[in-house]
C-alpha cells in the first residue's frame, strides 16, 4: 500500500486510512461522500424490495402451497427471518479480518443470487412442490391436502438458506461501506453521514413498501413464479447497480476481528486479575500519540466503569504479547461494547413483537373478507403496507415537529435521549398488542355468532379492522428502529463500528429466533391434559387473543426492565453531556 505522507494530507487525501481496492491513499474530492452513497442507497431499495418481497408474504406460501400448519409455517418464517439477521454477524467477522468489506459483500451478492435462483425454480416447478388442494375455504384453511415430500421441502429451504448465506455477506457490509465513505477526521464529512443514515432509512422502507404492496399483490394474483422471479431480477439489478459505483468507492483494510480485540482485552485482564491496578491511570498501556496517528486510531481515556477490566492494560515486564497487554482505548472499547449488552437484551422482546407482523397477523387477515368493491381482493399481507407508511409519516412529523419542540425543554440535540425514544416505541409495543387481543376477541365472537367457528369459513368482517394493531405497530417503530439503530451505531466506539451495527442485527435475529420458541412452547402448553389449544391451524376454533394478551404482560415486563438498566447506562464520552436523559 502506498504510504500517506503529510504532503498527501494537504493534496485533500483522506485520512481516516481509506483507500481503493489497489491499497492506494484516495482523494476527498474523487471518491467517497454522496456521489458513491448514492449508488448504495438504490442499492438498498432494491435489496429489500427482493428480501421483503419473500419475508413479508412467506406464512402464505407455506400455508397455501407447501400446506403447513400455522404454528409450523408461523415458525419457518421467524426461524428464516431469524437467520438471515443473524448471517451477517458471521458476515462481519469475515470483512473485518480476512477479506474487507467489498470483497465479502461481493461473494455474498453472488450466493445471495443463487439462493434466490434456486428458490424461484422451487416455486415454478409442478414438480418441487405437492399438488393444490382439492379445495379450500379461502379464508386459510385447507382440506384434501397432500404433504410437502422431504424433496420438496428440502430444495425449498435449501434455497432459502443458500439466500440466507450469501445475505450475510451483504447485510453486514452494505451500510458500513457507506459509513466508510465520510473521513470521521474530517467535520463536515462526519456530519453528512448521519444524514446518509437518514436517506438509507428511508431506502429500506421504500423498498418495504413496495414489497408489500406491488410484489404481494402479484404473487397473489398473478402467481408465485411471476412474483419471485420479480425478487431475483431486483436483486441482480441491485447488485449490478453496486458494481457501477465500484470507482467512486473509499475502502476500509480489513484490521482484525472485534470479536478478537474484546477477547484479547478479556484473556488479559484474567490472567492479570491478581495484579493490583496502579494509582494513576497514566501508568496503564498506551500507544504514543504518534503510533496513533499512523494507525488512524481515537484515542480513549481509562475510566473507572468495569475498573476489572483495566488490568488488561498493566504493565509487566516480560508480558508484552497481545493475549497479556492491552491499550487503555482497546480496553475501553470491550467495556463500551459490554455496557450495551443489557440494552441489547432488552430489545429482544420488541423484536419478538415485530415477527408477529410476518406471521400471525398475515394469518388473521387470511380468515376476514377482503374484497374492496365487486372484484378486488387485497393481499393479507399487504397490510404491512399501512404499519409502513405510517411509520414513514411519524419519523417525518417526530423529526421536524416533535424534536424541536422537546429540544426547547429538554436542551437535548435529539429532543430526547435514544433510550427515551426506544422507551417510547416499547410502550406503544404494549399497546399494539392489547389492541391486537381485542381484535381477535372481537372476530372469534363475530365467527360464533355466524356459525363458522368449526368450518373455517370465511369471517363476515372486512380485513381492514386488523388497520389499528398494524399503524400502530408502524409508530412504535418509527421510535424503535432509527433509535435501536442509531443507539448500538453511536454508542460502539470507532473502531468497532460494524460490531455495533451487528448488535441490532443480533437484536432481530434472536427475537425471531425466541417468537417461535414462544410459539411452539406456548402451542405445547396449551394442549397438554385434553386442552383445546391457544394457536391451532384454524383460527377461527384458536385462543389468539389469550397469545396476545400474554405479550401484553411480557412486554410491560420488558419495560420494566429497561427502565432498570437505563438507569445504569453512562453514554460515551462524547455525547454525554447532551445526553442527560435516559
Amino acid at each position: 500500500m502506498a504510504e500517506l505522507s503529510l504532503e498527501s494530507v494537504q493534496e485533500d487525501y483522506t485520512r481516516d486510512g481509506t483507500v481503493d481496492l489497489k491499497g492506494n491513499p484516495v482523494l476527498r474530492s474523487k471518491r467517497g461522500g454522496w456521489t458513491a452513497c448514492s449508488f448504495l442507497v438504490v442499492y438498498e431499495v432494491f435489496e429489500r424490495i427482493a428480501f421483503n418481497g419473500i419475508a413479508s408474504n412467506l406464512v402464505r406460501y407455506l400455508t397455501r402451497e407447501l400446506h403447513q400448519g400455522t404454528v409450523t409455517s408461523a415458525n419457518n418464517v421467524t426461524n428464516w427471518v431469524g437467520t438471515m439477521w443473524l448471517s451477517p454477524i458471521i458476515g462481519a467477522y469475515v470483512a473485518d479480518a480476512y477479506l474487507g468489506r467489498y470483497w465479502t459483500f461481493m461473494i455474498g451478492s453472488i450466493i445471495y443470487i443463487l439462493g434466490m435462483l434456486l428458490l424461484t425454480l422451487a416455486v415454478s416447478v409442478p414438480s418441487l412442490k405437492p399438488p393444490a388442494c382439492k379445495n379450500n375455504t379461502n379464508a386459510g384453511i385447507y382440506f384434501n391436502c397432500k404433504e410437502a415430500s422431504p424433496l420438496h421441502l428440502g430444495i425449498f429451504f435449501l434455497s432459502l438458506y443458500i439466500l440466507a448465506i450469501g445475505n450475510g455477506g451483504c447485510k453486514a457490509n452494505i451500510s458500513t461501506i457507506g459509513a466508510d465513505q465520510f473521513d470521521a477526521f474530517d467535520q463536515k464529512e462526519r456530519a453528512r453521514k448521519h444524514s446518509f443514515f437518514n436517506w438509507w432509512l428511508f431506502s429500506v422502507f421504500f423498498g418495504n413498501l413496495i414489497a408489500a404492496t406491488v410484489l404481494v399483490y402479484i404473487q397473489d394474483n398473478v402467481g408465485w413464479a411471476v412474483g419471485y422471479a420479480l425478487c431475483t431480477f431486483g436483486l441482480m439489478l441491485a447488485v449490478i447497480i453496486f458494481v457501477i459505483g465500484t470507482p467512486f468507492y473509499r475502502h476500509k483494510l480489513p484490521a482484525g476481528s472485534p470479536f478478537t480485540k474484546m477477547a484479547k482485552v478479556l484473556v488479559a485482564a484474567l490472567r492479570k486479575r491478581t495484579v493490583p491496578l496502579p494509582s494513576d491511570t497514566k501508568e496503564l498501556y498506551e500507544l504514543s500519540l504518534t503510533a496513533q496517528v499512523e494507525t488512524k486510531q481515537f484515542q480513549i481515556k481509562a475510566t473507572d466503569s468495569l475498573r476489572c477490566l483495566n488490568k488488561a492494560a498493566v504493565k509487566i515486564p516480560g508480558k508484552n504479547s497481545p493475549w497479556e497487554l492491552c491499550t487503555v482505548t482497546q480496553v475501553e472499547e470491550t467495556k463500551q461494547m459490554l455496557k450495551m449488552l443489557p440494552i441489547l437484551v432488552s430489545t429482544f422482546v420488541p423484536s419478538m413483537m415485530l415477527a408477529q407482523v410476518n406471521t400471525l397477523f398475515v394469518k388473521q387477515g387470511m380468515t376476514l373478507n377482503r374484497h374492496i368493491g365487486a372484484h378486488f381482493q387485497i393481499p393479507p399481507a399487504s397490510l404491512q403496507a399501512f404499519g409502513i407508511i405510517s411509520m414513514l409519516v411519524s419519523i417525518v412529523i417526530y423529526d421536524r415537529l416533535g424534536v424541536p419542540f422537546l429540544r426547547k425543554f429538554t436542551k437535548i440535540p435529539r429532543g430526547i435521549s435514544i433510550l427515551q425514544r426506544i422507551g417510547i416505541g416499547q410502550v406503544l409495543y404494549i399497546v399494539t398488542a392489547a389492541v391486537a387481543a381485542m381484535t381477535e376477541h372481537h372476530r372469534l365472537r363475530v365467527a360464533r355468532e355466524h356459525g363458522v367457528v368449526g368450518t373455517g369459513a370465511t369471517v363476515p368482517l372486512t380485513i381492514f379492522i386488523l388497520l389499528p394493531q398494524f399503524v400502530i405497530m408502524g409508530i412504535a417503530d418509527a421510535f424503535m428502529d432509527p433509535a435501536r439503530f442509531e443507539f448500538f451505531y453511536d454508542q460502539a466506539p470507532e473502531g468497532m463500528k460494524s460490531l455495533g451495527t451487528s448488535y441490532n442485527f443480533t437484536s432481530l435475529g434472536i427475537g425471531n429466533f425466541l417468537s417461535s420458541l414462544l410459539l411452539s412452547i406456548v402451542s405445547h402448553l396449551t394442549k397438554r391434559n385434553g386442552g383445546k389449544g391457544w394457536i391451532l391451524n384454524n383460527l377461527n376454533e384458536s385462543r389468539l387473543y389469550y397469545y396476545y394478551t400474554f405479550f401484553v404482560a411480557l412486554n410491560c415486563l420488558n419495560f420494566v426492565f429497561l427502565i432498570v438498566v437505563s438507569k445504569n447506562f453512562v453514554y460515551k464520552a462524547e455525547v454525554s453531556e447532551t445526553e442527560t436523559g435516559h
